[in-house]
């Protein structure tokens, strides 16, 4: 019975985050999930009995980093298309009025055996960032137009372009 109080002190952001974490950890080939993947992944669970219907519009809206508060302002999940999350990891755009808002649960809100997740999750966001930065197209060009002039003085390269101007 004390385990069941511990489990309904469980916010229900923190039980989504739980929830999409477990997905990544067990699917790491999985770029992202269908928001009622990590729903029936959260019932799965069973962290909170009975199942909080909040779990739903939390994996909507309130968890989510690039959509606007209403009023939830977590940063816990990001949108990468309309019907799929992942989890938020640092360097992912957001809305402006969740600057400085929660990523993770603390790790002593989280029930026992859940715990290392939050060493897991920075492990998992750390690398994914690394390898964005790396696999990034545009990231990638950084640097390939330094020599583009090298050979011409600009204000020769503006009077070679203008010429047969009137």
């Amino acid at each position: 019975m004390a385990n069941t109080a511990i489990e309904t002190e469980l916010k229900v952001a923190d039980e989504v985050w739980v929830a999409a974490a477990l997905l990544h950890r067990a699917h790491p080939e999985a770029q992202d999930f269908a928001v009622d993947e990590i729903v029936q992944q959260a019932k799965k669970e069973g962290l909170c009995k009975p199942f909080r219907r909040g779990v739903y519009v939390h994996v909507i809206q309130h968890c989510v980093a690039n959509r606007p508060p209403n009023p939830g302002r977590y940063r816990m999940l990001f949108e990468t298309a309309p019907g799929r999350r992942r989890l938020f990891r640092n360097g992912d755009a957001y809305h402006p009025d969740r600057e400085g808002a929660k990523i993770t649960p603390k790790r002593e809100d989280l029930p026992f055996g859940f715990n290392g997740l939050i060493s897991w999750y920075r492990d998992w966001s750390l690398a994914a960032t690394n390898n964005a930065s790396k696999e990034d197209p545009l990231l990638a060009l950084r640097g390939s137009g330094k020599n583009l002039w090298a050979d011409e003085h600009a204000d020769d390269y503006v009077r070679r372009l203008r010429e047969g101007w009137e």
